[in-house]
């Protein structure tokens, strides 16, 4: 287990049927970690699940609606009291929002709906899994944005604004559980469409943008869109993010909190 970088830790991952935290679910399974995955779609997570039985990982499931703080409060507690404390959390939870609407046509619905939605979430989780971390055994919260947070592009109002508002949660939850022995880390991947898991998703999120463009969302993504606009001229792989995110949540990464691990192939340089 000492070559493992999550030997005997315990994992939580909301949104652990999609595709991103289905990904970081089996590296974290893989690396030694007992993984918790909740979300509202039993048939995902099983999915999820039997990938890693079939490796020999430590997986249990959970259907969890995460705008329930109730329910997300008393999962928490379970998995603390299964596994002795929870070492590390996940948000990896998805919104349906729109994407391409300029600000005449785009109703304060729709431009609400990924604010409310992402940052409800992540106070959600982020307020059940905390009181179970840290202290003599450092605790790791893993948060998810976009390069939304910092783009000048029209068209991506609601969208970028909740992931400018995951980072900033991000930076002050870290400042506040700090002295808990609580680090709190933002990953901040691009497009990803290499797994059929990310599908229809991805394809929902961007058609409005490619049609307006005049392109298939695969073409908008990938042959002269979204990837050529990265210094890497390509988009971020599931299993690039899924890595990161286990040395992340690692004691290897003991002195990092407070920051965005920017892993948008160069969309962005900070």
């Amino acid at each position: 287990m000492g070559d493992l970088l999550l030997g005997e830790k315990s994992a939580v991952i909301y949104g652990g049927g999609g595709a991103i935290g289905g990904a970081i679910a089996q590296v974290f399974a893989r690396e030694g970690a007992r993984v918790f995955i909740a979300g509202r779609t039993q048939a995902k997570l099983d999915a999820v699940a039997r990938g890693i039985d079939a490796m020999g990982g430590k997986v249990e499931t959970a259907q969890v609606d995460v705008f329930d703080q109730e329910a997300v409060e008393k999962h928490a507690d379970t998995v603390a009291a299964t596994a002795g404390g929870i070492d590390i959390a996940l948000n990896a939870v998805s919104v349906m929002h729109d994407q391409g609407t300029l600000l005449a046509d785009l109703s304060q619905e729709e431009f609400m709906r990924p604010i409310d939605g992402f940052l409800r979430s992540l106070f959600i989780t982020s307020k059940a899994v905390a009181p179970h971390m840290g202290r003599t055994r450092p605790g790791v919260i893993l948060t998810l944005s976009e390069p939304g947070s910092k783009l000048a592009v029209g068209g991506i109002l609601g969208h970028s604004v909740s992931a400018a508002g995951k980072e900033a949660f991000s930076r002050v939850l870290a400042a506040e559980l700090a002295p808990a022995n609580i680090r709190v880390v933002c990953i901040r991947p691009h497009a990803v469409v290499d797994a059929p898991a990310a599908g229809s998703y991805t394809k929902d999120l961007f058609r409005q943008t490619a049609a307006a463009a005049g392109q298939s969302v695969q073409e908008l993504l990938e042959g002269g869109g979204m990837a050529q606009g990265t210094l890497l001229k390509r988009l971020p792989t599931l299993s690039e993010i899924a890595e990161t995110a286990a040395f992340l949540a690692s004691d290897r990464a003991g002195a990092m909190t407070g920051t965005i691990a920017n892993l948008s192939a160069g969309a962005l340089v900070d």
